[in-house]
């Protein structure tokens, strides 16, 4: 971040801290209601992250307040900056839907706290979005312009034709999706996801990330989805999507990837459907013939849910620096020891600390919430430095933060 802020802008945002941490889910509230009168603005959207208590409304006051805070020291948030880019390319977020968060923001200050809502308030909140706002376009932009000049690269929405559609367990489905023009796609880092765009009839046009579960190939991306108890649109991959149907997909983003040169070992960890990026880099490691150390840890509660079992066995197979460990929270009386699964119960930071290399590995993360939550700090405090603990979180990421 290269730009400043008016010393006298920074002063005004560092006072309203106060009001911020008692009035910031107000604000965002209202500010969402404002933006969603809107209905193109309000259509790109996750809605399913407006429910369950006002997720992305206390995620966004958080990332307001954090803004507020850090307003003499920016350059902590550049992490937080990339993913919100790397999000608004998925959604295709043009700088033109910029001013309608400026109004609706500066509108819901001014509506929750009244009077205290100065001119001089005002005109400094309105100074330090842009500036944000700035930083973002700049960094999409350049998002957008890579994507656009790699081989198989695009912008948009592209259509995509399901190829194959595959049952993994009883609640995770894969999807091969291949261009319906035919030609090649982008390479995606492994761990990126694609954004989706759903028009389901009897609902307002919906948006989805799903992460892609296969190595980088030049022609195809695969994904894998949790039927979600009450989700709208993954109840409807799974009953109505059938191979040959056609679905838009923007370009694979996220900040969330292995990279190309990793060195040191790594520890794939996952919970649930959060195999789906570990399976990526697992297929990526595997492909590139490196010999790097690989641990590929994942916990399913049984066998009836755990998906691609098998797949990630036949990886590792015949590969001694791949190791793979599962875990069953309550395995069925089908479920084998030694076949299915090798430990049953559920991962723990001791476990780790004792079975994989955790002073030089780098973490690579993915699962619920809680699992995130209590893996993300738990590996931190046993003394897992933060630049070898990398995590996917779908949902608003401050969230997990806060958490």
């Amino acid at each position: 971040m290269t730009q400043t802020l008016t010393e006298t802008t920074k002063a005004i945002v560092r006072a309203t801290v106060p009001a911020l941490t008692t009035h910031g889910t107000e604000i965002t509230a209202a500010m969402y209601k404002r933006l969603f009168e809107n209905s193109k603005v309000r259509d790109l959207f996750n809605q399913s992250n407006q429910g369950e208590g006002g997720r992305q409304t206390k995620a966004l006051a958080q990332a307001i307040l954090a803004y507020a805070e850090n307003i003499d020291n920016l350059a902590i948030l550049t992490g937080a900056v990339e993913r919100i880019a790397q999000k608004h390319v998925g959604l295709h977020i043009r700088p033109d839907h910029y001013p309608h968060v400026a109004t609706a923001l500066l509108g819901a200050i001014k509506d929750v706290l009244g009077e205290v809502a100065t001119d001089d308030i005002l005109n400094a909140w309105g100074e330090a979005f842009w500036f944000l706002a700035n930083i973002l376009i700049g960094r999409e932009e350049r998002i957008y312009d890579d994507l656009q000049s790699s081989e198989g690269g695009w912008n948009g929405w592209r259509q995509f034709a399901v190829a194959s559609k595959r049952r993994e367990s009883d609640i995770i489905t894969s999807f091969v999706l291949r261009p319906v023009d035919g030609r090649a796609v982008v390479r995606h880092r492994p761990g990126q996801y694609l954004t989706f765009r759903f028009d389901i009839p009897g609902l307002p046009q919906q948006h989805r990330n799903y992460s892609i579960s296969s190595a980088p190939n030049g022609e195809s991306y695969r994904i894998s989805v949790k039927r979600e108890m009450h989700g709208l649109v993954s109840g409807f991959l799974h009953d109505q999507i059938e191979e040959g149907a056609v679905i838009e997909v923007a370009p694979p983003t996220g900040d969330f990837h292995l990279p190309p040169g990793q060195e040191r070992p790594v520890v794939l960890l996952s919970g649930g459907v959060g195999l789906t990026p570990m399976v990526s880099m697992l297929e990526t490691i595997a492909n590139r013939g490196q010999r790097l150390a690989v641990h590929y840890v994942h916990g399913a509660e049984n066998g009836s849910v755990h998906a691609m079992g098998p797949h990630v066995r036949d990886i590792a197979k015949n590969r001694e620096h791949l190791k793979t460990t599962i875990f069953y929270g309550s395995p069925h009386d089908r479920d084998q020891k030694g076949v299915h699964f090798d430990h049953e119960g559920y991962i723990t930071i001791d476990w780790l600390a004792k079975n994989t290399p955790m002073a030089e590995a780098d973490f690579y993360l993915c699962g619920p919430r809680p699992f995130l939550a209590a893996f993300v700090k738990g590996l931190a405090k046993a003394g897992v430095t933060a630049d070898r603990i990398h995590y996917e979180f779908f949902g608003p990421a401050d969230e997990l933060a806060a958490a």
